[in-house]
């Protein structure tokens, strides 16, 4: 008698975590860049973190910074946001290869601001999304 192998089972996710057509990805992960990691990226990760297309976190390049950027960090994150040229040169020559230099992005906004000031916020909500919405996550298609 021979034997009729059964059909393997798997575990399916439920209908409506899948739309035709779409495919599973997990958020972009974004780690924001400034100096001490006191006042820019903890702004810009605070008024981010409830993205549903985002994780985020901050991180500074001095080395007494809040949260010193790290190559665990780099390696966890899609794309680096430094709030100026000066962190970007700091992650290319500390951390070469962590990230491309088109995943290290600046958006040029000086020192001169207090956590959750209106004006850098308003400058974090026009100037990020535009410059994230083309990238992906590092493992997706």
């Amino acid at each position: 008698m021979a034997l009729i192998a059964a059909p393997l089972l798997r575990s399916v996710p439920d209908s409506g975590a899948l739309r035709e057509g779409a495919a599973l990805t997990r958020p972009l992960r974004v780690v924001f860049i400034c100096a001490q990691n006191k006042l820019r990226s903890p702004t810009a990760e605070a008024i981010f973190r409830d993205s549903a297309d985002w994780e985020v976190a901050p991180a500074g390049t001095h080395h007494d910074a809040e949260t010193p950027v790290s190559g665990d960090l780099l390696e966890w994150a899609d794309v680096a946001v430094c709030m100026e040229k000066r962190h970007r040169d700091v992650l290319r020559q500390r951390f070469r290869g962590a990230l491309p230099d088109d995943r290290i992005l600046t958006l040029g906004i000086p020192d001169d601001y207090d956590f959750m000031d209106p004006e850098l916020v308003s400058m974090l909500r026009r100037l990020v999304p535009g410059r994230l919405e083309r990238i992906r996550p590092r493992d997706s298609k």
